[in-house]
């Protein structure tokens, strides 16, 4: 159960994230990967930060505010 609310918020979040970065979204698949690793990369972050997601809600945040800074290093990286 574990793994369909981790895709669960991977998508959501890598939506959320295309959304804020002024995109139309990349597809189911690319949304939960960057939700996924925005997860990750949000984790580490609120980490150093000090803060802990401690529910659903939570989560989504840290994991968009993840995918969204990987996507501006991805941008980055491509120009």
């Amino acid at each position: 159960m574990n793994i369909l609310w981790t895709l669960i918020v991977g998508g959501v979040a890598g939506w959320l994230a295309g959304q804020f970065m002024k995109g139309g979204g990349y597809g189911l698949l690319i949304n939960i990967i960057l939700g996924l690793i925005g997860g990750f990369v949000g984790g580490l972050v609120f980490g150093l930060l000090g803060l802990d997601a401690t529910n659903l809600l939570g989560r989504i945040i840290c994991a968009t505010v993840g995918a969204v800074l990987v996507i501006v290093v991805a941008r980055a990286i491509r120009k």
